[in-house]
């Protein structure tokens, strides 16, 4: 929210005399704006930049992020965040957000991954500490990771493997393998119709004779 200031006011800002500002104004040198009646007023960005004060950018923050992929393993949930928490202590950071995440790691559309990841877009994140690699994401991490640092974001990742639970891996490559069944058995519908379908025979031989 911008701040305004009335001439007496901008006059104690700077450290000069209403009188200074009003020669100022007429210079050009430090032109006040003015209300519908004609009283003059300042910005805040006005007044710094006239006294050369360079605006400070925001301070990035420093995120943990812990994720599991069912509602049955919140105990790994805590326990991930208690190790980065531990790390973060004896590193001497400051952590600005705890991100518990619930969802599979090959799940792209998790709503508090993506606004973290909408975050570091605007450069917002500084950090983002995680216990293991498929914490953040079970498939391409090279690639997020070089986003985030295009970002001006890191990932730190602490290598822990007991926050990575054997079972969860088990999970994913079930889901996986029941994904490529389905559609698999969709293909094998599919070539059942064509199989049945007379008109496509005596198209291919149309198709042949010309």
């Amino acid at each position: 929210m911008p701040r305004f200031f009335k001439v007496g006011e901008a006059a104690k800002y700077v450290n000069r005399s209403v009188r200074t500002l009003q020669e100022l104004d007429r210079a050009g040198k430090l032109i006040a704006h003015r209300t519908e009646t004609g009283r003059r007023y300042y910005t805040q960005e006005q007044l710094d930049g006239w006294l050369g004060i360079v605006p400070s950018s925001p301070q990035k923050k420093t995120v943990a992020y812990a994720r599991v992929s069912s509602y049955q393993q919140k105990d790994d949930l805590q326990n991930q965040m208690d190790f980065i928490v531990q790390y973060a202590n004896g590193a001497g950071l400051i952590l600005d957000d705890r991100i518990s995440d619930i969802g599979s790691g090959m799940n792209y559309d998790r709503p508090k991954w993506n606004k973290l990841l909408k975050d570091v877009e605007a450069g917002l994140i500084g950090r983002i500490i995680v216990t293991y690699k498929d914490r953040f994401t079970r498939f391409g991490f090279d690639w997020y990771e070089r986003f985030c640092h295009d970002h001006g974001c890191e990932i730190i990742v602490l290598n822990n493997p007991v926050t990575s639970p054997d079972e969860e891996m088990t999970e994913d490559l079930i889901s996986i393998i029941h994904v490529f069944s389905c559609r698999l058995y969709g293909l094998r519908r599919y070539e059942t119709k064509i199989e049945k379908d007379s008109d496509l025979p005596k198209a291919k031989k149309k198709r042949g004779e010309n």
